[in-house]
């Protein structure tokens, strides 16, 4: 990497690698290339980030490629960052190639000060909106960049905000500081655990991706929000979303507010609203996978930020993979391949039986963010909830709201519940990814005692006082999960059978038996050599992979979706 390339200009010109520029900047770069509504940006690379962390320096000519992206900036926003007229405000990203929790959190209107806000009052005759851009950007660089997280007094004076966060002197100064928390928090513990968690290289580095600001706090024709280009709980292929008016994005994600259905923004801008959707359609036919778009309207003007694929429910994973075959989209290796065995497993699981509810008593009730069913004793720390799950205690996260921190808790809990937050907040979208129950929203001081034990049904919302009964549900009676098990077996070499059509079968190995046995790690040596496997324990797609590994032709077990999944990956 020399020192001329430490940057990346994302005009839609070209569509850089995605391992160098990051998920966020690349889905930039793809949009303008599509000549999507998106606000002009530029990329430090993750080649710069690893520099920095091995020098513990910016590299050589890294500080000048910033001045020169801000200079094209200014001059593709006709506005001039620092200046004091037509100021240009930033916002600063963290994006590494694979999507992940854990990393720095965006830091908006980045470039106001004195000299900005009275630019931006008098530029748009709105006093009020500059002086809250204002005290937004010092409360953000307070929390997320200096690490001392405060609220500010809406109605005292900049001076006296500035006073209480000793922010950098100068726009420049902020800017660069925003950038290297980006950097380092890439090695933060929760960044860490997070990729430990899910297998991602710790060589990847993140970028940093440095956009023009629009604002959605301008007036009342502004505002933000998050659009699903298909419910990513159910799968069910209409748009799903949500809009918050006079808002920013991180009024959104932060769970701190209750934001308004998709079509609360149709009524209030028809124009912004069709817009989104016909933008919505283009990229989910560009990129045949379910899409997650970030948008902002500023003065009844839509502008999209971001657009990924999706995080999903398993029942949504299922519903699309199936649907989007049908409809042409993708081919049966491409669904099979989108839906994994842990997804699948986790669909499979118990679910309240039909008399469950009968004489149950709600303790609270939410928006449920994540659909499943899971019991367990409430704690309220995540660093309590790993600790105790480490014990094997089952156990249920309960938060006002989650962020990044909460991630080891999260990852340690059968479910998560929140106060507060809809169901685009951080709690949703994370609790959707590692394919826990999750409700939001219960209410502020709502949510469950610690030490109670309570079932969490995060598809109706409501968390029940006490430990409930449940049923599963049988694979071979869904049309889609059948589809998916004739699918897979054609393309498995190893057999997988319901215990009810393996009659005469000899020579299984009983996993279930040296299980029992308390002998888990004798499993790879019993199954070694085996030709058949026998199992409860078979349907866990950890075990079914070691006996792949071990040379295993079939296996007994059910549900058998789970384990044909686990025999395909390597393949589809």
């Amino acid at each position: 990497m020399t020192a001329e390339n430490w940057t990346v200009r994302l005009d839609g010109s070209t569509l850089p690698d995605r391992r160098l520029i990051g998920g966020k900047a690349w889905s930039i770069a793809r949009m303008r290339a599509m000549d999507l509504p998106v606000p002009p940006a530029f990329v430090i690379t993750t080649q710069a980030c690893l520099a920095y962390l091995e020098q513990g320096a910016f590299p050589a000519g890294l500080e000048a490629e910033i001045d020169a992206g801000l200079a094209w900036l200014d001059a593709a926003t006709g506005r001039q960052f620092g200046g004091a007229e037509r100021p240009l405000l930033l916002s600063v990203r963290s994006g590494a190639a694979i999507s992940m929790p854990g990393m720095m959190d965006t830091v908006l209107n980045l470039g106001i000060d004195d000299a900005a806000e009275a630019a931006l009052a008098a530029e748009s005759g709105l006093p009020d909106f500059a002086r809250d851009t204002h005290r937004r950007f010092l409360e953000l660089y307070a929390s997320i960049v200096l690490k001392l997280p405060v609220e500010l007094d809406h109605a005292a004076s900049p001076q006296s905000w500035r006073e209480q966060v000793a922010a950098p002197a100068t726009p420049r100064e902020a800017l660069l500081g925003a950038v290297r928390a980006v950097f380092e928090s890439w090695n933060t513990r929760r960044a860490k655990r997070y990729r430990d968690h899910n297998n991602i290289p710790h060589d990847m580095g993140t970028a940093v991706t440095i956009q023009a600001m629009v604002f959605g706090n301008l007036d009342e024709h502004s505002g933000t929000g998050v659009l699903f280009s298909r419910n990513p709980l159910t799968g069910e292929p209409l748009p799903y979303g949500e809009y918050l008016p006079r808002a920013q994005g991180e009024d959104v994600v932060s769970g701190k507010f209750t934001p308004l259905g998709l079509d609360a923004m149709a009524a209030m801008e028809p124009e912004a609203h069709a817009a989104l959707l016909a933008a919505c359609a283009r990229l989910e036919a560009e990129h045949r996978d379910i899409q997650d778009i970030e948008f902002t309207v500023q003065s009844g003007v839509l502008y999209l930020l971001q657009a990924r694929s999706a995080k999903r429910a398993p029942d949504a994973a299922v519903r699309a993979a199936v649907d989007m075959v049908s409809e042409g989209l993708i081919d049966v290796g491409q669904a099979l391949a989108r839906v994994s065995p842990e997804q699948v497993r986790a669909l499979l699981l118990p679910r309240l039986g039909s008399g469950a509810l009968d004489a149950a008593a709600v303790a609270a009730q939410g928006e449920g963010a994540c659909p499943g069913v899971a019991c367990g004793v409430v704690v309220t720390d995540p660093d309590e909830a790993e600790r105790r799950a480490r014990t094997g205690e089952a156990v249920v996260l309960v938060r006002s709201t989650t962020s990044p921190d909460d991630i080891h808790g999260m990852i340690a809990a059968v479910a998560v519940v929140t106060e507060q937050g809809g169901s685009t907040s951080h709690a949703a979208v994370v609790s959707r990814a590692l394919g826990r129950p999750c409700v939001v929203g219960v209410g502020v001081g709502k949510g469950p005692q610690p030490g109670a034990i309570v079932t969490v049904d995060g598809e109706s919302g409501r968390v029940y006082a006490g430990q409930l009964p449940v049923e599963m549900p049988d694979e071979a009676a869904d049309a889609r999960l059948a589809r998916l098990i004739d699918w897979a077996r054609a393309r498995s070499a190893v057999q997988v059978l319901r215990p009810a059509d393996a009659g005469g079968l000899e020579g299984c190995v009983d996993v279930d038996a040296q299980l029992s046995d308390g002998e888990a790690d004798g499993l790879k040596s019993l199954l070694h050599g085996a030709v058949a496997a026998k199992g409860a324990a078979l349907a866990n797609p950890d075990t079914a992979r070691l006996a792949r590994a071990q040379g295993v032709r079939t296996i007994v077990t059910e549900p058998v979706l789970p384990a044909l999944l686990a025999m395909i990956e390597e393949v589809a």
